[in-house]
């Protein structure tokens, strides 16, 4: 399920370069490769409207669309849990290692602290098994508000896709976030 709505199909104005883009990366999913995108700019500019293009011209692709929530920046895999949701029934797919630390990570199960490597790889587990009938395209609003631990597992998922059709795109405001590397995202 999507949180963006389908809306009418028209140009946005001032906007060709950006949905060319989004077209594009969708035909690569559709052509069965991988595409990754950031939408960044300032709050109020668009890309929830963007986003909400690309909902639209996914035709025949599973959506699935989430955002970012300010107040759960501080609960591990938070939004990560709202991107897997739709998939957990294929969670037995997975190797044992794998779903028994996507299972912790959600809470699922009890156990120690997830290793993120083998929670990564079970979310591309999960992707690549969905997208066995269709593509896939995922959604995200408000990256600027996710965990650190989505980020880390979604930033891992998108450098190791590959051969699969699945579209990524994430919309953020340029913001410094403080962390353990004291980077800007």
């Amino acid at each position: 399920m999507s949180k963006f709505t389908v809306g009418p199909q028209g140009r946005l104005w001032g906007r060709i370069d950006q949905l060319d883009a989004l077209d594009q990366l969708l035909d690569t999913a559709r052509s069965g490769k991988s595409a990754v995108l950031v939408l960044r700019g300032e709050a109020g500019i668009g890309k929830t409207a963007l986003l909400e293009y690309a909902a639209g011209r996914a035709v025949g692709f599973r959506t699935i669309g989430v955002a970012g929530v300010e107040s759960e920046m501080e609960l591990p895999f938070a939004t990560l849990q709202l991107v897997c949701a739709p998939m957990m029934g294929r969670l037995q797919e997975l190797p044992e290692p794998q779903s028994n630390a996507l299972s912790v990570a959600f809470g699922l199960r009890e156990g120690a602290t997830p290793n993120r490597f083998l929670v990564g790889l079970a979310v591309l587990g999960l992707l690549a098994s969905t997208t066995e009938d269709h593509p896939l395209v995922c959604l995200i609003d408000d990256a600027q508000w996710l965990d650190e631990g989505s980020i880390e597992v979604l930033s891992f998922v998108a450098r190791r896709l590959k051969a699969e059709p699945v579209a990524l795109v994430a919309a953020s405001i340029p913001t410094r976030r403080a962390s353990g590397r004291g980077g800007v995202r």
